[in-house]
């Protein structure tokens, strides 16, 4: 049970806001050392023995750093946050709202669309959930308080456009995910396509069926550029001037890996380098940029990497104690067989993503339930994309949803708690609907659900 134990105390540690990775590492410490005593304690030695044990523990931590570091999977994941982050700064999220706003903005809750599509084309560009979120809530938002839109529709559209970073391709959630599942990246984003776009869709409907329902929600608006008579070409003209480019850098990207041409690694270098020639064709490429880029690129790949080590040693001390045989027995013996399994492990990981990141769940619940699924003969890509959507579900539920944090950090005062929890309950639903969907009907989004 010391691996059990050993769980709780990290997760208590994490919900009293202690650093991830040093928590993930310090646990692993003092409960390696603490299965040391008990193994000498059972083997009739001394306490220095048990010291001993524990030091002999950690002995292959420097093999399995050096894995990690070695591992070709991961190195996409500094280019694609490098990508997002120089995307972010060369105003293409204000570029592509100001562009669907005037295409859209002439029907009942356009922007509110607008914003959707934007999310969408931001995710397949970037996959940073942060960024997404903060940059439509700095844009997007002032412009529908402007013309009268509903505070609550308002903050959920953001939000859960935002958040579609977690599921669309290239999502840094399946690149970790693909490493942990020991799948190619490349069949978790082609699986991810159907049900991002079916869940884009689904989004659009509602806000349409709600804007025509209750009229004053999201009123329409009539955008004019200038009073010529091409004015309505000129908007168009523009429109797809900001949107072609990131849509090309998409097709790069996604489509060199589907076509075999390129792996995850090789297409977020192109996208990297995509992102700076987009910064050069919007005129806001500076060197400058690329030192600031460079330097938040480094730092949040520093966190993942740092919570990575600190989860590898926290995983190899639970699986030396017998906790993961203790989850394997308790979960093999569930009620429902394949279907229990799933539920109570959606349950608890939509549960624990109310409070903790889905880096630390991806490293430290996931490979617990990888061999389960294994055994059970569960489709290990089918299995990750509804790990992955659930994960973005969790982000948008109260009362500890990052994405309403996000937007909080950036909305006038007149934009309440209240205005964002309500706003996104109904996208929650459709969330959930999504999940429900690709658990029990699959085959509709062409992954099987077994081997």
């Amino acid at each position: 049970m010391i691996g059990i134990v050993m769980f709780f105390v990290a997760l208590c540690a994490l919900l009293f806001g202690f650093p991830v990775a040093f928590t993930f590492g310090a646990v692993s410490v003092i409960f390696g050392f603490v299965a040391g005593i008990f193994e000498a304690v059972a083997s009739q030695e001394n306490l220095l023995a048990g010291f001993q044990h524990g030091v002999d523990m950690f002995a292959f931590m420097p093999h399995r750093i050096w894995a990690i570091m070695n591992n070709t999977i991961l190195m996409a994941v500094p280019l694609f946050i490098f990508m997002g982050i120089i995307l972010q700064k060369s105003k293409l999220a204000e570029k592509l709202l100001e562009s669907m706003g005037y295409l859209f903005g002439e029907i009942r809750g356009g922007i509110a669309i607008s914003t959707v599509l934007v999310g969408s084309l931001l995710a397949a560009s970037t996959g940073v959930v942060g960024a997404s979120v903060v940059a439509m809530g700095v844009i997007s938002l002032p412009v529908m308080l402007k013309y009268k839109y509903q505070k609550e529709l308002a903050t959920g559209t953001i939000c859960a456009s935002g958040t579609l970073g977690q599921i669309i391709p290239p999502s840094i959630v399946l690149i970790i995910l693909g490493d942990i599942f020991q799948v190619p990246v490349g069949d978790l984003f082609q699986a991810a396509i159907w049900p991002g776009l079916f869940l884009v869709l689904s989004y659009i409907v509602y806000i349409l069926i709600y804007s025509y329902i209750k009229k004053d929600v999201a009123p329409a608006i009539v955008i004019v550029i200038d009073d010529n008579q091409d004015s309505k070409v000129k908007q168009v003209f523009k429109a797809l001037q900001a949107i072609i480019p990131p849509l090309v850098l998409i097709v790069l990207v996604l489509g060199s890996i589907f076509m075999g041409v390129a792996t995850p690694t090789e297409s977020a270098a192109v996208g990297g380098i995509g992102a700076i020639l987009l910064a050069l064709i919007y005129r806001e490429f500076s060197f400058n940029m690329i030192h600031e880029a460079s330097l938040e690129t480094v730092k949040i790949t520093a966190m993942v990497f740092g919570i990575l080590i600190g989860a590898t040693a926290f995983s190899m001390i639970f699986t030396y104690t017998g906790g993961d045989i203790i989850v394997e027995e308790f979960m093999l013996g569930l009620p429902g067989d394949k279907w229990g399994f799933i539920l109570l492990s959606m349950l608890v990981i939509m549960i624990l993503g109310f409070f903790i990141d889905f880096i630390e769940i991806s490293y430290i619940i996931v490979p617990i339930l990888v061999p389960i699924a294994v055994t059970i003969g569960i489709n290990p890509v089918w299995f990750a994309i509804l790990i992955a959507m659930n994960l973005q579900t969790s982000f948008l539920t109260p009362p500890f949803g990052f994405s309403l944090f996000y937007l909080k950090g950036v909305s006038p005062p007149n934009i309440k708690t209240t205005h964002i929890y309500k706003g996104v309950v109904p996208f929650i639903a459709i969330q959930v609907a999504v999940l429900l969907l690709v658990t029990f009907y699959s085959e509709l989004f062409g992954i099987n659900q077994t081997f």
